[in-house]
């Protein structure tokens, strides 16, 4: 299963991008979000921001993760970086 979650930038250098999922923080490329700057939303897949959303959609996704997945979805987003995903 393939899956994509939310969160915010918090810091920005070059193609790289620090965010915060729901308490974690996670190094991602922003390769393909060259646009994206501190307080935005991305969603995320495989290490890399593959689009800009807006903060409402990023809080109803984690919203329908918690539903399906349980409390333990916030503790799963930050663990084990993805193959191929910048190093923190």
């Amino acid at each position: 299963m393939c899956l994509a979650v939310p969160g915010r930038v918090l810091t920005r250098s070059g193609d790289e991008a620090t965010v915060d999922l729901q308490g974690n923080r996670l190094r991602i490329s922003t390769v393909l979000t060259p646009e994206v700057s501190p307080g935005d939303w991305v969603l995320i897949h495989a290490g890399f921001a593959i689009s800009q959303l807006d903060e409402r959609e990023a809080l109803e996704t984690w919203d329908y993760l918690r539903l399906a997945l349980g409390d333990d979805v916030t503790a799963a987003a930050g663990q084990e970086p993805p193959a191929g995903a910048p190093e923190t």
